[in-house]
């Protein structure tokens, strides 16, 4: 089982491919792995063992018939419990939701499935996709596999833990503020926002319609674009999908080279106020990539000031609007509906059962900032100032190739010290919020872990939009150079598998 474990995404597709190892003997290892720890880790939601050896069974049959088979045929996925699947249960970690089983396959599901991926089960996250630690499940809360003490990251902390603890070699998240690259940084792996557009959001349960983006998840940066490769493109379904190639991020995973790039780092995500460990790692990823010929310039993005203000006011905005189809009339939970109550009590009922604290504090703040004599106010402001920040981006990138910065302000955070206070929670996505507001891709790489508590440190790349193998490029150069004085950083996790 460990020999299997221990490959690369792009290692095992290849030994699928060339009959050293069978898809079903991959998924059974994982899923046997999944029966050792997650009682303790708690990244899964919904494992069904069948349902997964029967598609790692279709695709062994590909293969025996002469099939030519893609670079991820057979390969385990674990996929956020955000997306569609009609082959098992859709809750985005809500009760409200509780057991919906969907009737369709999300795009990217879809699409997983027709590159040959075998999905596992749904991962965990925070619910609907509103939250920084993946304390926010109505169902369980998810372990960091660095410190069973720590959060993993939110909202795809599920999908983080279950590649860290070696339970998936891949993992599908969705990043609406953060919630690939954070949980990627606290666990020591690679996590991808794509630029807006570039995958579908198709079966994707809405959280901020302007901001979710699919994306992947993986503990080294070629099994990471692999991934993305795959459930990318265009999607007429989707009227936010952009209609263009996808980025040739493969490509540049392979390429690595950064001799004459221009990396810009952003003064004001690079604070005094960040843990001290994650600054050191930071720098000296920085000093890393000028060895290798890279160009550092540092610039201004003053506009960036504003972007957690103002994204706590859009995000809340937008969920306020999309939730309110939970409304107990079509689907999904029903409180009340005894006959003595009209519709609008059951409604009141269902969603004050149905919803958790923090998706309640959302919609309200939201409903808030849109309301009548508020509207200008609040959401019109904070519109102006995603508008500034997109200008911010436009400007930096005409001088640089990639922006760089911290992944997050500090390493993972014990559970439960976040959880009375919502705006320390909200200060987890401090430096990815900026990409999302202006739709721009993003990627955070593991540098190291920091001296003070050994846990893992994200490096951020951001490039212009439909730029993302940029990112692919300077995560690359990272990742191998610091394997090669190193050592690969998730073989030191206490979940690794040799």
């Amino acid at each position: 089982m460990s020999d299997v474990i221990s490959l690369t995404a792009a290692e095992l597709g290849s030994a699928i491919k060339g009959g050293e190892v069978s898809s079903e003997e991959a998924t059974t290892a994982y899923l046997d792995r999944i029966e050792a720890v997650d009682g303790e880790i708690n990244a899964f939601l919904h494992v069904r063992r069948e349902t997964a050896l029967d598609q790692a069974r279709a695709v062994d049959a590909r293969r025996a018939a002469g099939e030519e088979l893609g670079p991820l045929a057979g390969v385990p996925v674990a996929h956020k419990d955000v997306f569609t699947t009609k082959d098992m249960p859709t809750t985005a970690a809500s009760r409200i939701l509780e057991g919906w089983q969907p009737p369709y396959d999300a795009t990217v599901t879809a699409r997983l499935r027709e590159a040959g991926l075998v999905i596992l089960g749904k991962t965990n996250m925070d619910e609907f996709a509103m939250g920084s630690s993946t304390e926010n499940s109505a169902y369980k809360v998810t372990r960091n596999p660095w410190d069973t003490d720590r959060i993993p990251g939110g909202s795809s902390g599920g999908s983080s833990a279950a590649v860290a603890a070696f339970e998936a070699p891949l993992a599908t998240g969705t990043d609406t503020g953060g919630s690939i690259r954070q949980p990627a940084a606290v666990c020591g792996l690679v996590g991808a926002k794509p630029t807006y557009g570039g995958a579908s959001r198709y079966g994707m349960i809405a959280f901020a319609s302007s901001l979710d983006t699919p994306g992947p998840f993986a503990r080294n940066v070629l099994d990471a674009a692999l991934l993305h490769e795959a459930f990318s493109g265009h999607d007429p379904r989707d009227s936010t999908s952009i209609d263009a190639p996808v980025p040739p991020v493969v490509d540049a995973a392979r390429l690595g080279d950064v001799d004459g790039l221009r990396v810009g780092v952003v003064k004001e995500l690079d604070s005094d106020g960040f843990q001290p460990g994650v600054r050191r790692r930071f720098h000296e990823t920085l000093e890393l990539l000028e060895s290798l010929g890279a160009k550092i310039v540092e610039l201004s993005c003053p506009s960036f000031d504003a972007a957690l203000s103002a994204y706590y006011l859009i995000a809340p905005s937008e969920c306020s609007s999309n939730l309110a189809r939970f409304d107990a009339m079509r689907y999904g939970l029903r409180v009340g509906d005894d006959g003595t109550r009209s519709a609008e009590e059951v409604m009141s009922l269902t969603r004050a059962q149905g919803f958790g604290p923090e998706v309640k504090r959302r919609i309200m703040l939201g409903t808030y900032a849109l309301s009548s004599g508020y509207y200008d106010a609040y959401y019109g402001s904070a519109q102006q100032v995603r508008t500034l920040i997109k200008r911010d981006f436009d400007a930096a990138f005409e001088s640089v190739d990639v922006l760089v910065s911290p992944t997050t302000p500090t390493t993972a955070f014990p559970i439960g010290e976040r959880s009375e206070d919502p705006m320390a929670m909200y200060l987890a996505d401090l430096c990815t919020i900026p990409s999302n507001l202006a739709g721009n891709a993003s990627l955070s790489v593991p540098c190291g872990l920091a001296p003070e508590d050994g846990l893992p440190v994200g490096f951020q790349i951001m490039a212009p939009p439909l730029a993302d193998d940029r990112t692919y490029r300077v995560a690359s150069a990272v990742e191998r150079a610091l394997t090669e004085r190193d050592g690969a950083l998730i073989a030191r996790s206490p979940y690794a598998v040799a």
